[in-house]
């Protein structure tokens, strides 16, 4: 079993068992028969995975890392709010004819802002802490700008990184800790993909800064399951397990903005069968 799998099955269960119901009361997603979508939900979930020790994929179905990836990248490196630069159709329901989905995620990445050492986005930001005052207790992103809020299509889900950096006692090497911060989360369709998509942005950030990687620490204030789901996480959750995979990077690339989602080298990567059919609520 790895670690990921242990962490996901307990959360699910956890979830199940003593988790809040939403039904009858006011929300806001709905099916596509136009019923409404309520939830079970716990507040604030907290999850650690040690990136040092395994990557933290789940077993009990597949993870498409390197399309994970891809849509990570479309946010951080391309910083784009279009679909058409995205090589998967998973933010088609929130674009405007135009293909893009506002001033969203990407977008807000991509804006320059004044600093004593120059303009920059929050990216740029990141990257020139983590190499030049690695100890900065500031080196965090933020996508949830209240003054764009009404020019977004769907508010940002995963909207905060904190980067921290530690050193091991004795060791020279710096290790690249970070915290994820959501809002909310479907847990079925979206958990595993956004842990998979950070613990993939640590190790690239880690690569380029000459840094070992450490910790990536998940918060989420409202970690739920859809009525509709209920059961196949029941069935999922039931599934045997596998070790986790190996995963590592292009050791070649030294600059974030050549990584591509070719650059992530997934090995041993067993499974259960892929859930299909998910229903979605929007």
């Amino acid at each position: 079993m790895s670690y990921a799998d242990d962490i996901f099955i307990k959360m699910c269960s956890d979830i199940i068992e003593r988790g809040c119901s939403t039904e009858g009361e006011k929300v806001r997603p709905k099916w596509e028969d136009g019923s409404y979508a309520y939830t079970i939900k716990q507040f604030g979930v907290v999850n650690r995975y040690d990136l040092s020790k395994e990557f933290p994929a789940l077993t009990l179905r597949r993870t498409y890392i390197r399309s994970a990836v891809d849509e990570l990248l479309w946010i951080w490196q391309r910083k784009s709010n279009h679909v058409q630069d995205l090589n998967s159709h998973i933010w088609d329901e929130w674009a405007d004819e135009t293909g893009s989905i506002g001033k969203a995620y990407g977008y807000q990445m991509g804006v320059k802002h004044i600093y004593k050492e120059g303009n920059m986005d929050q990216v740029d930001r990141v990257i020139y802490d983590l190499k030049h005052n690695p100890y900065s207790r500031r080196i965090m992103t933020n996508l949830y700008v209240h003054a764009d809020l009404h020019e977004m299509h769907l508010y940002p889900c995963a909207y905060s990184m904190t980067f921290n950096v530690t050193k091991k006692q004795g060791q020279d090497r710096l290790v690249l800790n970070a915290v994820l911060n959501q809002r909310s989360q479907d847990v079925l369709t979206a958990n595993n993909w956004n842990v998979v998509q950070y613990a993939v942005l640590v190790h690239m950030l880690a690569q380029v800064c000459d840094m070992e990687v450490g910790e990536l620490v998940h918060v989420i204030a409202d970690a739920h399951i859809y009525d509709r789901h209920i059961d196949i996480v029941k069935e999922l959750i039931a599934r045997p397990t596998y070790p986790a995979p190996k995963v590592s990077l292009n050791p070649e690339i030294k600059d974030f903005y050549q990584f591509t989602p070719e650059d992530v080298i997934v090995e041993a990567y067993q499974t259960g069968p892929q859930v299909k059919d998910i229903p979605i609520a929007v």
